[in-house]
């Protein structure tokens, strides 16, 4: 009984439908089958239980006489019977693998590996002679597959010894072996199946860290060659198997880029190819990475990942990407740039490539760009180690470029996906720390610019206060009324206030801090108190605004920095 038989109900084999008609119906089985964010490929495969139930589908039709598309494919009354029980219960006629069904697998498998290494050292430059040995190998890997669809047998695959021998096959001088094992790792780790047996989970990943699975399959990466489009589908599989392992332990990210995969990530990106979903897939694991993971971040400022990502940005300068796939790739390296600026030691590296520079053109250009830029310039200016970098977007002329977009927000379309509230806590923020980072000649060049042309910046600077005040004060009124409504349970003064600060406080608090920085003349301070008066407004609210936010502020592991900010804060209020 061969393994389709053991996994499920399936009928009589019969040739392949060769018809225009026929493959029509293979279109409408694949719809959907795609993989996510826009980058289809091996990454999306299905699971190989549904597949059996669609193969049992497709067989059946074959055997009915030629039907219109529209109609029902013509099976009997039982077969129709265990589909449906086997759909419904996953439990088809017939035997299923279990563990007796395993050792036997394994065992031909470490035997046709055996027979392989033989043939291979007996025979070394005759492939006829080995060739017979890696086709039977190649099958052996391919029926273990099957374990995939029973992960409660992980433990079992561990303890035999099978995942030990699945990773050394991966410096199999075939490429095409080493293949077909990544292919049957990512079916094994994917993570709906991980989720069906958490010690099967648990085992399995285990395995794979205490074997240096990460180093062995980044060796394997280096080998490949995309080209061949077998080669291309093991390269986006080995990405797959990252990604899974990743999402079921998000510790796991520090020990891959450790075991090489940041390097050959950047590598892989700075190759002159063509656009494809490798480069798509590899952006969105670099960004997992450096995600939460502190450490990545340092290492990839280390091995010149600023230089890289701000060298793959530049080709976006001027030009728009040219399909939503390159777009999402796009977003995907400004993701990672803002990712790695959270690390101190990555502000000095994207000062000295002159990221400031880069930024600074895109928003000028008013390509897809700019939205990303501003994320950027948002997190390279934020801080106290934002300091050097707010200094020198001043010398660069960035408040030329930065004010503009502070008057008037640009309308948003269906290809500027920056909203018009997020556009603007980006630039009020960019602003607020130039305020809190620049000095001397900087600074009184940032404070000229509000007394320009009538004060019209602090016109508008009034007009986003009033906006935000009124967008809290009806997020507070729908807070009163849910607990209102909700008075048994108790309520998360932390959750209410992070529910609050996305609902309009935050840019609120920005605001008001600028308003008290540039208040630090009468001149302007007379304006702020005219506009306020003018609109029924209160100096009050703003100080009640700030005090808040001072209560709530900074990071608790750098408790000097928060408290030189508190006296910092409440010196404005108290001189405002």
């Amino acid at each position: 009984m061969d393994v389709g038989e053991l996994l499920s109900f399936k009928p009589e084999q019969t040739p392949k439908r060769p018809s225009d008609f026929d493959r029509q119906d293979d279109d409408d089985d694949d719809d959907g089958g795609g993989g996510g964010g826009g980058s289809p490929g091996p990454k999306a495969r299905p699971q190989q239980r549904a597949q059996k139930v669609r193969r049992t589908e497709q067989d059946t039709h074959v055997r009915s006489k030629p039907v219109l598309p529209a109609k029902e494919p013509q099976i009997s009354e039982q077969e129709r019977l265990d589909i449906l029980k086997f759909v419904e219960t996953e439990e088809p006629d017939g035997e299923v693998l279990d563990e007796s069904g395993l050792k036997k697998m394994l065992l031909l498998f470490e035997k046709r590996v055996l027979k392989n290494q033989e043939m291979r050292i007996k025979f070394p430059d005759n492939a006829e002679k080995f060739m017979e040995s890696e086709i039977e190998l190649n099958d052996a890997i391919q029926e273990l597959h099957a374990v995939a669809t029973v992960p409660d047998l992980y433990p079992l695959l561990v303890e035999l010894n099978g995942v030990a021998s699945l990773l050394e096959l991966l410096s199999h001088q075939n490429a095409d072996i080493s293949v077909a094992v990544v292919d049957l790792l990512q079916e094994l780790t994917d993570v709906d199946i991980l989720h069906e047996s958490l010690d099967g989970a648990e085992t399995l990943i285990e395995a794979l860290r205490n074997q240096q699975a990460a180093g062995l399959l980044v060796q394997n990466l280096e080998r490949l060659q995309e080209s061949v489009k077998e080669e291309a589908d093991g390269v986006h599989n080995t990405l797959a198997i990252f990604e899974n392992l990743i999402e079921i332990r998000p510790e796991i990210a520090k020990e891959v880029a450790e075991q090489g995969l940041l390097q050959w990530m950047l590598k892989r990106l700075r190759a002159k190819l063509p656009f494809d979903a490798n480069k798509l897939y590899c952006s969105e694991i670099l960004s997992i990475l450096v995600q939460d993971s502190n450490e990545n971040r340092v290492m990839l400022g280390t091995i010149d990942g600023i230089d890289v990502l701000l060298q793959q940005l530049a080709a976006y300068k001027r030009h728009d990407p040219n399909s939503a796939e390159e777009q999402e790739f796009m977003e995907n390296l400004f993701n990672t740039l803002c990712s790695a600026l959270m690390a101190r030691e990555n502000r000095d590296k994207f000062l000295k490539g002159e990221g400031l520079q880069l930024m600074n053109l895109m928003l000028r250009e008013k390509k897809l760009s700019r939205n990303g830029s501003l994320k950027v310039l948002d997190h390279a200016m934020s801080g106290p180690d934002g300091r050097d970098n707010c200094n020198k977007f001043v010398d660069i002329l960035g408040l030329r470029t930065i004010f503009p977009l502070f008057m008037k927000t640009p309308k948003r379309n269906k290809n500027r996906l920056l909203g018009t509230d997020e556009h603007e806590e980006h630039i009020v923020s960019i602003i607020a720390s130039m305020l809190h980072n620049c000095k001397g000649s900087q600074r009184q060049r940032l404070l000229a610019k509000f007394t320009e042309n009538d004060f019209e910046k602090i016109e508008r600077l009034m007009e986003l206060h009033r906006k935000y005040l009124d967008k809290v004060e009806a997020m507070d009124r729908e807070i009163d009324q849910q607990m209102r409504t909700e008075d048994d349970e108790e309520q998360d003064d932390d959750a209410i206030y992070v529910k609050r600060l996305s609902g309009g406080l935050f840019t609120l608090q920005l605001v008001d801090y600028i308003i008290l920085e540039v208040s630090c003349t009468d001149v302007v301070k007379q304006r702020v108190l005219k506009i306020l008066n003018l609109h029924h407004g209160s100096m009050k609210t703003i100080r009640h605004v700030m005090r808040e936010y001072a209560g709530n502020l900074g990071d608790a592991s750098d408790s000097d920095w928060r408290e030189q900010e508190q006296a910092h804060i409440l010196q404005l209020i108290d001189r405002f």
